[in-house]
């Protein structure tokens, strides 16, 4: 089964956990960044974690409509088939979301989910993120309290967000200050709010400087030390084995090697990649149009090559760029070579 029963996905944070290794998480938005994600991870031979907006899913849907419910359960049953013919794992994930979108994207797709479990099946995805970031810290943790239980029954695991990320993502927009620094009280509060696992799992993305979209290295301040002080003092406060919470690293584009390392070290377990893959997908066809640009275009009353024009002929091209990318972060991240599949 490529995509991750709740029982496979939760061994599989489980084994990057004890193993020091995080999985990409790949933001997808089309059948072919789908097929691209699961390439690069078959050719890196990890496992990891495939998401997919508010925004991916209504491009999914067709640009046309608004149906981001609808999109993203085809994702998750275009994964599902597809994902057969490799011989890797993968969880289905959905990104951010946020308070004004939640009823129209993860309670629908909560609710489908208890629907397809009670006739005996598995939910669509095996992790949903609620981001509370643009509203009190309080507010945050009051609607993930509510989710928790609910997606708990389900065998989902929730993701939540303590702290901003900079930056814009899906027309959501963030300022590069202070509160992209997470701090210890933040995370105690999280704690006390949704306990350390026994009131169901979950996923926390601490901030320590991360930023959305595209900057060089050096252009936003990392401090993934601070995510091995928030984890020492939560330790020290609840008398827990090291490293108590499962953290996310949203906003890498840019980051160096270290940093990644660094972050990884101190508990991270999934890194989000979006930027990257996406520009990763786009440049071999751009290198493909201009050294084709007379095949692709009818010219002078020519007729073109319809092979040239074809989108499979760049397409291919698009995918294998896309999934290079993606089996680079798997190096990155330690993944490559650990598959449960294997």
């Amino acid at each position: 089964m490529p995509v991750a029963s709740p029982e496979q996905y939760a061994a599989m944070l489980d084994a990057a956990k004890s193993g020091a290794f995080a999985f990409p998480a790949v933001n997808v938005s089309s059948s072919q960044t789908l097929n691209a994600a699961l390439q690069g991870f078959a050719e890196a031979g990890s496992d990891g974690i495939i998401q997919v907006s508010f925004g991916g899913a209504d491009y999914f849907a067709g640009h046309t409509v608004k149906n981001r419910a609808g999109g993203a359960i085809a994702f998750a049953k275009f994964a599902e088939e597809v994902a057969k013919s490799y011989d890797i794992t993968v969880a289905l994930h959905t990104d951010h979301c946020p308070q004004q979108h939640l009823d129209s994207f993860v309670l629908p797709l909560v609710e489908a989910s208890e629907q397809r479990v009670a006739e005996g099946g598995l939910p669509y995805f095996q992790s949903h993120m609620w981001d509370g970031s643009a509203i009190p810290l309080q507010e945050n943790l009051d609607i993930a309290k509510e989710l928790l239980p609910r997606m708990q029954k389900l065998g989902i695991i929730l993701e939540v967000e303590i702290g901003v990320v900079g930056g814009e993502e899906d027309g959501i927009s963030h300022e590069i200050n202070d509160q992209l620094y997470t701090t210890l009280d933040d995370a105690v509060a999280t704690v006390e709010a949704l306990g350390l696992g026994e009131q169901g799992r979950y996923l926390t993305a601490l901030t320590f400087g991360n930023v959305h979209g595209v900057y060089k290295p050096g252009g936003v301040k990392l401090r993934p030390e601070l995510l091995a002080e928030i984890q020492q003092g939560l330790q020290e406060k609840y008398g827990t084995g090291a490293k108590p919470l499962d953290l996310v690293f949203h906003g890498g584009s840019g980051s160096t090697a270290e940093e990644i390392a660094e972050a990884v070290s101190n508990g991270v377990i999934k890194m989000n990649i979006d930027t990257d893959t996406q520009y990763a997908f786009t440049r071999p066809v751009v290198d493909f149009l201009f050294k084709n640009y007379d095949g692709v275009l009818k010219i002078d009353g020519e007729v073109g090559n319809k092979k040239a024009y074809d989108p499979r002929a760049y397409g291919k091209l698009a995918e294998t760029g896309m999934a290079a990318r993606i089996a680079l972060a798997a190096e990155q991240l330690g993944s490559a070579g650990k598959s449960v599949s294997a």
